[in-house]
């Protein structure tokens, strides 16, 4: 395959807006591969996964060097989440990866979980909102029940990230702000992401090893991706990230609605 430009033009856009909301690009690079591109399914996952990993370690730095990663959370999510992977990736490796039941089964776990997605980022406040009154003056669950709580978690996070590349971010962080109210959300964000950065290495590894990356393709969007972020995280003071965020929502919803209705 040769050097295709619209796939770095893509990653400088997908960046940019990583770098403005936070949300993971697998969100809006898997399904934009997909549907623009023509690119299959699992293809688009495997080579979406790595690109995760190689960005995500730059996150890790500097969440890392300000303090802002709880490893006890990270310990737990990983305990569940990679032994989910390796299973997820075993049951791909013995499919037919381009039968129209494998495709339907990703493109429609993809499109509830941009679904999903965007509920989260329009009413993530809502939402917590909600689960603490309903926990209210319950007792509050031991550790023991946190910890196991987690590592589920991260069983699920790892089933879906490694099926879609979609799933660790809003989700996974909305989940972890209700089991862990008295964290800052700062931490909860930098633990979340040091967590997706040997999953998504192992999911893209896996996919390698069975043939689903695209090589040109990744380096494309990787040299698109890295200024984008940057371009990003620079804007991002300066724009009204709420609304880009309800844009986004609906762009997602929008996306969904394609990949679920074909």
């Amino acid at each position: 395959m040769t050097f295709e430009p619209l796939y770095s033009l893509s990653g400088l856009f997908v960046g940019a807006l990583v770098g403005i909301t936070g949300v993971g690009g697998g969100s809006l690079m898997t399904p934009l591969l997909v549907l623009l591109f023509g690119v299959h399914p699992a293809t688009a996952v495997g080579t979406d996964l790595l690109y995760a990993a190689i960005t995500k370690m730059a996150g890790t730095a500097v969440h890392g060097m300000h303090g802002r990663v709880n490893w006890k959370i990270v310990g737990s999510l990983a305990a569940g989440s990679l032994p989910a992977a390796l299973l997820m990736l075993w049951l791909l490796a013995g499919v037919d990866r381009k039968s129209i039941g494998v495709t339907n089964t990703i493109t429609t776990a993809l499109g509830w979980l941009l679904v999903m997605t965007a509920i989260m980022l329009v009413f993530r406040g809502p939402i917590l909102e909600l689960a603490r009154r309903a926990i209210g003056d319950r007792t509050p669950p031991t550790p023991t029940t946190i910890l196991a709580l987690t590592v589920i978690l991260g069983f699920v996070l790892g089933v879906l990230v490694t099926l879609t590349s979609v799933g660790a971010g809003a989700l996974g962080v909305t989940i972890l702000l209700v089991l862990y109210p008295r964290l800052d959300v700062r931490e909860i964000v930098g633990s979340d992401i040091v967590h997706a950065v040997p999953l998504t290495l192992i999911g893209g590894t896996g996919y390698w090893l069975i043939g689903e990356i695209d090589w040109p393709m990744l380096l494309a969007l990787l040299i698109g991706s890295i200024p984008g972020i940057i371009i990003g995280s620079l804007l991002a003071p300066k724009l009204h990230e709420r609304t880009i965020r309800i844009v986004l929502a609906a762009t997602l919803a929008v996306v969904a609605g394609k990949l679920l209705t074909g």
